[in-house]
């Protein structure tokens, strides 16, 4: 009587550890591969900001004054087969690019996967709504206080305002439309669960005196000795100056922007660094170093 052979084969109980041990290793893996991804991503972004940064101060040095925009408005075709549509952010010639930044993905933040060519309109952050913390001594009494903190030196438009600029053409107001792709004139954030806008980063001049609040300056003439010198649009502006921000890596939970240092601020002076993501979308440009 011949022997019969008998087939190796798993049981159900191998079959369910083998499964159980491959669920903890992609547990394990998963979270490691994000968080190595997000660090790479941030320290790109990171790079591209300082990029920006340089590319400012070599327009400054060119011009006397830093620009309007870091990539500029949306900019149309004036004649030929595609005469009125919009000239794609890599056709552009504008501020920085391409002659002070060379390539135009430069101005896009890692996170940020919109097509160059998509068109958008931004409303103003949120406004500082605390008379604290002043950054500089505006009375010249040697101490900062809350005396120091004028209402005219604030963030004059808050986020039920569209950006709004004054066409070269016309000599009239319109609404400023900005090239999507670049992520540091402006930006999309959270403002609740599934709901998003989007902000401007990126200002010469957001204090009320500065942009000639008539409430300020009656005169109608921009700017004060006693304003908040931390705005581009002044000759000298101190380093700790907010350039823009990159709020892409932000976390949220219903909509409520976290606690935790996963925003970028670009500093004048200082360079890109990581700042306390409340603090900015609080604070934006007044935001103290």
């Amino acid at each position: 009587m011949g022997m019969v052979s008998k087939k190796s084969a798993f049981t159900l109980i191998e079959l369910l550890v083998v499964i159980a041990i491959i669920a903890i290793l992609a547990a394990i893996t998963f979270p490691v591969v994000a968080r190595t991804k997000d660090s790479a991503y941030r320290s790109s972004d990171i790079q591209n900001m300082n990029q920006l940064r340089i590319g400012l101060q070599l327009y400054r040095a060119d011009q006397g004054a830093f620009p309007p925009q870091l990539l500029g408005y949306v900019t149309l075709y004036a004649s030929g087969p595609n005469a009125g549509q919009t000239i794609p952010a890599g056709e552009l010639k504008s501020y920085l690019y391409p002659k002070r930044v060379q390539d135009v993905n430069i101005f896009k933040p890692a996170y940020e996967r919109s097509n160059g060519s998509v068109v958008t309109q931004a409303f103003w952050p949120t406004q500082d709504p605390r008379a604290v913390a002043p950054a500089f001594d505006a009375n010249g009494d040697g101490a900062l206080t809350a005396a120091d903190d004028d209402a005219c030196s604030r963030q004059w438009f808050g986020p039920s305002q569209i950006v709004q600029r004054r066409d070269p053409v016309t000599n009239t107001i319109i609404t400023a439309d900005f090239y999507k792709i670049s992520g540091y004139d402006v930006a999309t954030v959270q403002t609740g669960p599934g709901t998003n806008r989007t902000e401007l980063r990126y200002a010469l001049s957001w204090s009320r005196w500065a942009l000639g609040d008539p409430t300020c300056s009656p005169s109608g003439t921009p700017g004060s000795a006693l304003d908040d010198p931390r705005q581009l649009g002044y000759s000298e502006p101190p380093e700790t100056t907010v350039i823009s921000w990159n709020s892409y890596f932000r976390e949220y939970s219903n909509g409520a922007v976290q606690r935790n240092k996963r925003d970028i601020a670009l500093t004048l002076g200082g360079g890109a660094r990581l700042v306390d993501s409340v603090d900015i979308s609080e604070r934006s440009w007044r935001l103290q170093f």
